[in-house]
């Protein structure tokens, strides 16, 4: 999803939930705070997938995005999306997005999954760097950051404010097709100068690291890729864009969605992914969905619904 169109959906700012993380002491290699030794907060969710140590890690998002049928439900009219919202107990007037990449701990590396929306969308992102350091992380070590696509929620917190590197040591990951669009996208052109010296590519399904395997999601972008995550029988999805509401993308995959650029191969690739992660009972962590955005998908009737592992807040 854009920044600015983000923005101009909101109308109302992020509540800001800031919790203090209790010290930690236990290191892991590279001196990274081990998941293990993160105290969970509002900001900081630490969990383990395998032999993986994993957190969840808030960069801001969005409260009260108007229902005006334009964003998550292009064609559909308002009644229809509000009859969706309230069947789940929600108010059928606005929705909540979030914004949370996440941190895995991959023998040596440190590999950050998406960078958030740095200072693009003003008060209501940002939070990534305080948030990383809450869970015992400093920037300079993050070994590789890997994007799943180039819209500014995911790729603008690579640069900071004054346009340095944010994270000046790790190689900045992602398919070939993803970068070529990153290039010719002319608002991205001072991103593009800044990043180019740290970009690698990689074809679509790549194996990545040990325990990260690129994952071809098509529709959202011309590159767009989700990430598997995991060591033997456990295994996380990283799904990217590919879903943006954790009611509406999953009960309605068919419904088109504003920010899909091949919308027709989106909506295939959402019901072809939901059905695996069914069918497989896999864990699904979803960037947009409510903090921490882990959870599995579940058929219910012709449709699927969201199971989070935390209670929706």
């Amino acid at each position: 999803m854009t920044a600015h169109l983000k923005l101009a959906a909101a109308g109302v700012a992020l509540t800001a939930l800031l919790a203090a993380c209790s010290p930690a002491t236990e290191k892991s290699d590279g001196g990274a705070t081990a998941a293990s030794a993160v105290t969970a907060s509002a900001d900081v969710q630490p969990f383990r997938i395998g032999d993986l140590d994993v957190i969840a890690l808030r960069d801001g998002g969005m409260t009260g995005v108007p229902n005006d049928n334009t964003i998550l439900a292009v064609n559909r009219t308002r009644d229809e999306v509000a009859a969706v919202l309230t069947a789940a107990g929600l108010p059928g007037e606005t929705f909540d997005l979030s914004i949370q990449p996440l941190l895995v701990r991959d023998g040596d590396r440190v590999v950050l999954l998406d960078a958030g929306a740095g200072t693009s969308m003003g008060a209501i992102a940002g939070k990534l760097p305080a948030s990383l350091r809450a869970a015992g992380v400093e920037p300079g070590q993050i070994t590789d950051v890997l994007i799943s696509h180039g819209h500014g929620d995911h790729v603008a917190g690579l640069v900071d404010g004054a346009g340095t590197l944010t994270f000046p040591n790790a190689a900045i990951r992602m398919t070939e097709a993803e970068w070529a669009a990153i290039k010719a996208d002319p608002q991205l052109a001072t991103l593009v100068t800044a990043i180019t010296p740290r970009v690698e590519t990689f074809a679509a399904g790549a194996q990545i690291t040990p325990g990260i395997k690129a994952l071809a999601i098509d529709g959202h972008t011309p590159g767009h890729t989700g990430y598997e995550v995991g060591t033997g029988a456990d295994r996380v999805l990283y799904v990217g864009d590919m879903v943006h509401h954790y009611v509406i993308s999953v009960q309605r995959p068919d419904w088109r969605i504003q920010f899909d650029g091949d919308a027709p191969t989106a909506e295939a690739s959402r019901k072809a992914v939901l059905a695996r992660a069914a069918d497989e009972n896999l864990r699904v962590y979803a960037v947009h969905f409510p903090f921490p955005g882990i959870g599995r998908i579940r058929r219910e009737g012709e449709t699927f619904v969201w199971a989070p592992e935390t209670a929706q807040p």
